[in-house]
């Protein structure tokens, strides 16, 4: 009898050992893999200033050549249905489209408006009045351009308020109405554009331009409105040092006033120096935000060695924009619904 219990026992447990090698060995041809991230830089190149707009279902981001002035004379795109998988459109705008435009062309700024694209751009990095050169427009009946010059001129050609005419943002307020935010040389200045983007409308006072620069402030000015608060965020220290770093301030309007709340965007020196001049992507519908910004790698000395990355961006619970992590993983792949 004993050898019999024992007998039933080892069977009993080899049909366990069985089953369970069974299951675990078994692939589950149900499950999925998880997203993979896109990694930074999310493409290759030299690319700065990075613009992130979404345009339908499709991620576009349009950075900066980043090269010498007299080499940095055209834009290229790139466009993505996933913020992993990028698709280069180049020279969607060149100098040879811009008559007045002859070097230095940067930080561009795009919006859609009346189903055609209106490209905002800098050019020709004038030091004074004297020269030519400024804000330019360029439009297109596509995201992908080719883009011509609108205007035949500079939108903004003149240093007003002390802000060299760099750096413009197009910042569409809860009315509707559409903002140009821009400058250079630690000014930052807001006007009210025209309907189709000619021009300006003067201000009640009079005056065309008025300046909001908050504290710190050197360039690179974005502006978004998340639970009915503006948030005012900017570019400061050296473009070519490790110390460019991105500060925002909140205010209860697209004018401020703007008090400096702090840093949210700086280097990691175990991951790369110099990150800043950046723009913010919201997922529409959600509270779901991402900030593009560029940023030297550590192998890097040349000012203009420079790649655009993409990080997540998020809020406390009190409205206060957290410190972004610098990563070289990037984001996960998110499609547009």
């Amino acid at each position: 009898m004993l050898t019999s219990h024992r007998s039933k026992l080892l069977l009993c447990l080899t049909t366990v050992s069985v089953i369970a090698h069974t299951a675990f060995a078994q692939p589950n041809n149900e499950s999925t893999p998880a997203p993979k991230a896109a990694g930074n830089p999310v493409f290759p190149g030299w690319y700065a200033d990075p613009e992130g707009v979404i345009f339908g279902k499709n991620y576009w981001i349009y950075p900066t050549y980043s090269a010498k002035y007299n080499e940095q004379v055209f834009f290229d795109a790139f466009s993505s249905p996933d913020l992993k998988t990028w698709t280069k459109h180049p020279r969607i705008l060149d100098s040879a489209a811009v008559k007045w435009a002859k070097r230095a062309l940067w930080a561009p700024a795009i919006v859609e408006k009346g189903g055609r694209y209106f490209l905002f751009f800098g050019a020709n990095d004038i030091q004074s009045n004297k020269e030519l050169g400024g804000i330019g427009v360029a439009v297109a009946d596509n995201p992908a351009g080719p883009f011509k010059d609108y205007l035949g001129k500079p939108l903004v050609d003149q240093f007003h308020n002390g802000a060299q005419p760099i750096d413009q943002f197009v910042f569409k307020d809860k009315d509707g109405q559409y903002y140009l935010i821009y400058g250079g040389w630690k000014h930052c200045n807001i006007a009210r554009l025209k309907d189709d983007f000619t021009g300006f409308i003067p201000f009640a006072d009079g005056t065309t331009f008025r300046e909001i620069t908050p504290q710190n402030y050197v360039e690179g000015p974005i502006m978004f409105i998340r639970n009915g608060k503006y948030y005012f965020m900017w570019s400061e220290g050296g473009w070519t040092g490790p110390d460019y770093s991105v500060a925002y301030a909140v205010g209860s309007s697209p004018f401020g006033p703007f008090e400096r709340v702090g840093k949210i965007l700086q280097q990691d020196p175990t991951v790369a120096t110099g990150a800043g001049h950046h723009s913010v992507i919201q997922i529409p519908g959600t509270d779901e935000w991402y900030i593009v910004y560029h940023r030297r790698p550590l192998t890097e000395t040349d000012g203009n060695h420079r790649e655009t990355c993409i990080d997540r961006l998020y809020f406390d619970e009190k409205g206060a924009i957290k410190p972004v992590k610098i990563t070289t993983v990037g984001v996960e792949a998110r499609l547009l619904k």
